[in-house]
């Protein structure tokens, strides 16, 4: 099937996607409008998006390709080509807030233009919780050092941090922080977890452990799920389990002994101890939760789950563009981040409404080679590769053997 053309490139197909008042709105509210001249806000936001789909390494790439797309560019609700110094100036002066507004208006436009989209779309998710289950965790964006100095966490490193909130069963992000790696992440424990509910469950590393958070988080009737610090002082005050089963090895009921602690934390917690494999070898971990009554093998299970954030960095940061910034200062590589991950989500909603059976990758490889081509995007996706039968290679019994082998 070859797709169906279209008046339009898919570049343009891609930011129709965001409604058309919203840039001007946002830049209104953020003050951006009057630091605009020759260079609108929806310019700035266009070219943002095409170096993160198009891969640019720099600055003169960016303005190269859009430079030479010129007539295909204005067809973008009347988008402009930037200069390089006046893309840099943009990137460094205009405030990052609306990037981090444009990205969760975006988020919130597209679940209500398809309701299935931020729906079950995580194929891991465990099949015997039916809570919504949120994922906490960060990853660290290498910067160089010599030049970015409000960035320094090291004498010779420096460094972003993007804190992130992933729901996982749409497997989309509902919270994001922008900050610098020198701070500890149970700082912003508080704040990433600052809107779940009663009866929702938090998944997060033992870098966000701080007792006050937690007993926060349990007074609002919700659960959590971590691993325990190796310098945890508590005593056991009920056992739950008289000798080990299977990969349980110790689960029980404890409280916390140092008096800090204590305070912060008065009530009882789960601890368990269990066998849990890691590179082809099992260690001893011990997890932590405020559930008294799930099952060990449950809270276990649970954490296991928390290695999808993982997944979703690697998509984000091998297939989009955070190898390599735009600008130095803190506010550009915080346009470029938030930029990313709204490109992400423009990305997902597309895969989602062509029903996508490849990788987001291979999905990313697709569009970036056709950014300004005129083909139906949606037609595109349906028709590619083996997209409409299975996306795997399925031996036929003829492949099982050799020639001359086959059974008779």
């Amino acid at each position: 099937m070859k797709p169906a053309r279209s008046q339009f490139s898919i570049l343009k197909q891609v930011c129709t996607l965001i409604p058309g008042h919203l840039v001007a709105r946002l830049s209104r509210e953020h003050g951006v409008d009057k630091k605009c001249r020759t260079f609108s806000a929806w310019s700035h936001v266009v070219a943002l998006l095409y170096a993160q789909l198009a891969h640019s390494g720099g600055l003169n790439s960016v303005c190269d390709g859009l430079q030479l797309h010129r007539g295909a560019l204005g067809a973008i609700r009347g988008a402009t080509p930037p200069c390089r110094n006046t893309f840099s100036n943009a990137n460094k002066v205009r405030s990052a807030a609306m990037g981090e507004a444009l990205f969760f208006a975006v988020l919130a436009h597209l679940k209500t233009l398809s309701p299935s989209f931020g729906g079950k779309t995580y194929g891991g998710f465990p099949r015997r919780f039916k809570r919504t289950i949120h994922v906490v965790d960060s990853s660290t964006i290498q910067l160089v050092a010599d030049c970015i100095d409000w960035a320094k966490h090291r004498r010779k490193k420096a460094a972003a941090k993007l804190h992130l909130r992933l729901d996982l069963q749409s497997f989309l992000p509902s919270f994001a922080i922008v900050d610098t790696a020198k701070h500890n992440d149970n700082k912003r424990a508080r704040e990433m977890c600052a809107d779940i509910g009663a009866g929702e469950i938090a998944l997060f590393d033992k870098a966000y452990v701080d007792f006050l958070h937690l007993h926060d988080l349990d007074a609002r009737g919700a659960f959590w799920v971590t691993r325990a610090k190796d310098n945890l002082q508590s005593r056991c005050v009920e056992r739950h389990l008289k000798k080990p089963h299977g990969k349980i090895l110790r689960d029980d009921e404890i409280i916390l002994t140092t008096e800090k602690t204590r305070g912060n934390y008065p009530k009882r917690l789960r601890l368990i101890h269990a066998l849990v494999e890691v590179n082809g070898e099992e260690i001893e971990m011990r997890f932590m939760s405020n559930n008294l009554q799930w099952a060990a093998s449950s809270i276990v299970e649970l954490y296991k789950k928390r290695w999808a954030i993982e997944a979703f960095f690697k998509q984000l940061k091998q297939t989009l563009q955070l190898g390599s910034f735009l600008g130095h200062n803190k506010n550009a590589i915080q346009w470029q981040v938030w930029m990313a991950l709204l490109a992400y989500v423009l990305l997902r909603f597309l895969a989602h409404q062509s029903t996508w059976h490849h990788s987001f990758s291979r999905l990313v490889g697709l569009l970036r080679s056709s950014l300004w081509t005129k083909l139906h995007i949606l037609a595109t996706l349906k028709s590619y590769g083996t997209a409409s039968g299975h996306f795997r290679l399925l031996n036929s019994c003829e492949q099982c053997y050799l020639p001359h082998f086959t059974p008779p």
